[in-house]
């Protein structure tokens, strides 16, 4: 025995599972939106499989919301590893509506952020397992594996062209990249097996929504508009511009977007140290807008270097408001309301992301390519306006007493 406690041996369990996650969202994002311009798609067609993807995890994790009070978290996370297994293996086809299906029921989707059905379940059981005052650490050292697997991940999109490299055809190397994230999976669900079966006293602890359901409503409200305008350039959508208004290769997409995720990565743990100087609030919305307005500019940028530099700007600033965000959510409600608490905001939050891309697509290959990221931009100052004016009197308890004090 190591001394080591339950609640610090599921924390661990939970965070090497988000980086096995991470790095087969980090590739796939790249990865799929090449994979659809090989067998002969376009920016329309690609948009709907990415608001399809969106759409069906949107509707995933309501479906976990629902059913998550009354089950054992570690055999719902089971259930999600093994969907994810699944999905990698059905990625084989070639025709449109099946790629379609595949990526709405499945856990493969176009972002490379924190969307999905493991995503609230693994909030709850980390925020069961830390206080009040290592929650905040707790949440960006989940974010930075996050991030920093998906780095990697976003590196390893480049292993299709070592593959034709090699002889092997560019068509099979996309699939067996879809192989690789279906195995991912079943690294997962071991994981997710290791985790604690709850006690007798721990169990149907949680409730639906009660005291605290006006405020989550409101951050569902606020979440889902932030997430509306992100999905105007999400990662496989940025992707797609870049190839085909930029004429950037597979390769140098998986260095930039390695640069990006690891830039943001490095922001979590400052953002950790921001919201104990400052606020969780304050943290997410005056790091949040520089990298709208870095956005916003790069939709006029004049080349390729201006765009990139800009937009890795805001990869260092665009992703502290993640763990400030969650555990926000999880300090503002009670104990037995955080899953659905959890499920409430992500589930609009998906949603709303799954609407835009397929306006994007459309807009991507306008007169004006740039319209998303100006749309994207400006959407968000406007919800981190608005989230500073309705947050500004609920502090978290830290934040509380450290007022008292």
């Amino acid at each position: 025995m190591d001394g080591t406690s339950p609640q610090r041996s599921d924390i661990r369990l939970l965070l090497v599972a988000r980086g096995v996650r991470g790095f087969g969202d980090g590739f796939s994002t790249i990865v799929l939106p090449a994979y659809l311009v090989a067998i002969g798609f376009g920016t329309v067609e690609i948009g709907i499989v990415a608001a399809a993807s969106l759409f069906g995890s949107a509707l995933l994790t309501l479906g976990v919301g629902v059913v998550a009070p009354r089950h054992e978290l570690r055999h719902l996370l089971i259930a999600g590893a093994v969907l994810m297994a699944a999905t990698g293996a059905a990625l084989s086809g070639e025709n449109l509506w099946w790629i379609v299906v595949v990526c709405f029921i499945g856990t493969i989707n176009a972002s490379s952020g924190d969307i999905g059905l493991m995503v609230p379940l693994e909030h709850t059981m980390l925020a069961r397992s830390a206080t009040d005052h290592e929650r905040t650490k707790v949440f960006a050292r989940y974010s930075l594996i996050g991030a920093m697997s998906s780095a990697a991940g976003a590196l390893a999109a480049a292993v299709p062209d070592l593959m034709v490299g090699a002889g092997i055809g560019k068509i099979a190397a996309f699939k067996l990249m879809f192989c690789c994230y279906g195995a991912l999976g079943l690294v997962a669900a071991a994981l997710y097996r290791r985790l604690r079966q709850s006690r007798a006293e721990e169990r149907h602890v949680s409730t639906p929504l009660g005291p605290s359901r006006g405020m989550v409503y409101k951050l569902a409200a606020l979440f889902s508009l932030d997430a509306f305008a992100g999905g105007f350039v999400v990662q496989s959508l940025l992707a797609l511009w870049l190839f085909e208004h930029f004429g950037l290769s597979l390769s140098a997409a998986s260095l930039f977007f390695f640069c990006t995720s690891v830039l943001g990565a490095l922001s979590f743990p400052l953002a950790g140290w921001l919201a104990r100087h400052f606020g969780l609030v304050n943290t997410m919305v005056f790091t949040h807008i520089p990298s709208s307005l870095c956005l916003i500019a790069a939709a006029f940028a004049p080349n390729l270097a201006v765009v990139l530099g800009l937009l890795l700007v805001r990869s260092a600033l665009s992703q502290m408001d993640v763990p400030t965000r969650t555990s926000y959510v999880m300090a503002v409600v009670t104990p037995a309301e955080r899953a659905s608490a959890a499920s409430v905001t992500a589930v609009p939050r998906s949603l709303a992301s799954s609407l835009s891309p397929a306006f994007a697509g459309a807009l991507f290959a306008s007169a004006f390519p740039g319209l998303p990221l100006l749309l994207c931009g400006t959407l968000k100052i406007v919800y981190d306006v608005a989230l500073l004016y309705t947050c500004r009197h609920v502090k978290p308890p830290e934040e509380s007493r450290d007022n008292a004090a």
